[in-house]
């Protein structure tokens, strides 16, 4: 037998964190109960989560989109285009933006993020040779095609270090290959965040969603998965055009997937625990409209604490008078996109 170590409970790096998880007292825990005591907290909630993020310095200037659009491709019910915007100096985003066909008047709009993997050809169908394929399979079953499918004006944005923003290693490495890692660490260097970065580029894409013909500006939605799913979530706690968030896989306690299971990096922004758990983020959206779902076998965002959040999320729609505009849906299976539910929901409040 080995020796038993005699402090082996304070040898434990979880048991540690879970303890100072314990110590935390989020300062601007959602607990308003008159509109304005809740305006006031909205007020100084979205500036410190701008702060956090690294969206509060204030140093970069605005820059014009100046979009460039690639030649339309007609495809079953809808027409694909590559897009490529600017976002902020020095850098711009890449997208999928797609048109139902027929579209007799300006339709609603739907923001779509990926999560982890190759990017956003994974929720448009395009398959790793460039092919496309005829079923939504994958993780992320296609939810881009699916939005587009029922009519929204979509665009699948691909976040910074996924796809077609890689960094030269990761794309000799495989189509799979993110550069999360070394750009997320950048970005800490810096005093910002990943997340404040990709939710700066969701805000753009708004914006040019917002300038399109097609889209009727006051009907714009957010949908991610994962990573995609938590980007939706700072992006329509800080921008009120978002009229409904969809998200999938990715809608759980701070302390039951990031704070105490491995993830990637870029999840994660230094202090927010101080400020925040992530169900006081969902006052910053409400009354708008909130969905999450979740498989019952996600391991990084376990049911226990996806429905922690939702209870508290349910109890904060609840003191704003508004229950009937937040709702879930769990569903057999492991961390996926499932929609169904959410589907059904973002016909009705869009």
């Amino acid at each position: 037998m080995s020796e038993q170590d005699p402090r082996a409970d304070r040898l434990d790096s979880l048991a540690y964190t879970l303890a100072r998880y314990g110590e935390v007292r989020p300062r601007l825990a959602f607990d308003a109960d008159t509109d304005a005591l809740v305006n006031a907290w909205k007020t100084t909630a979205r500036a410190k989560l701008r702060e956090l993020l690294g969206l509060g310095l204030g140093t970069e200037p605005r820059v014009p989109l100046q979009p460039e659009f690639g030649e339309p491709k007609s495809k079953r019910g809808y027409t694909r285009r590559r897009v490529i915007f600017d976002t902020r100096p020095a850098l711009s985003a890449f997208g999928y933006l797609l048109v139902p066909d027929g579209l007799k008047s300006a339709a609603p709009a739907v923001l779509c993020l990926p999560g982890h993997g190759r990017g956003v050809d994974d929720i448009v169908g395009i398959l790793e040779d460039g092919t496309e394929r005829d079923q939504h399979d994958g993780y992320q079953h296609d939810f881009a095609l699916q939005c587009v499918e029922r009519g929204y004006v979509t665009l699948a944005l691909e976040m910074l270090g996924f796809g077609h923003r890689r960094d030269p290693a990761a794309r000799r490495r495989g189509p799979s290959i993110s550069s999360c890692q070394p750009a997320a660490g950048a970005a800490l260097m810096l005093g910002e965040t990943m997340a404040g970065w990709r939710v700066g580029d969701a805000m753009r894409a708004l914006d040019l969603l917002a300038m399109l013909p097609e889209v009727d500006p006051k009907r714009l939605a957010v949908m991610g998965i994962s990573g995609g799913g938590t980007v939706s979530l700072y992006t329509a706690a800080l921008d009120e055009r978002v009229k409904v968030a969809v998200l999938s896989g990715s809608f759980c306690t701070f302390k039951d997937s990031i704070f105490s299971r491995s993830h990637c990096i870029d999840n994660y922004v230094p202090g927010i625990l101080r400020w925040f758990e992530a169900a006081d983020l969902t006052g910053l959206i409400a009354p708008r409209y909130l969905f999450a779902e979740s498989g019952t076998q996600d391991d990084i965002f376990p049911e226990p604490g996806v429905r922690a959040a939702l209870e508290d999320a349910e109890r904060i729609y609840r003191v704003l008078d508004v229950p009937d505009r937040i709702d879930h849906a769990f569903f057999e299976g492991g961390h996926s996109f499932h929609g169904e539910k959410a589907f059904q929901r973002l016909e009705q409040w869009l």
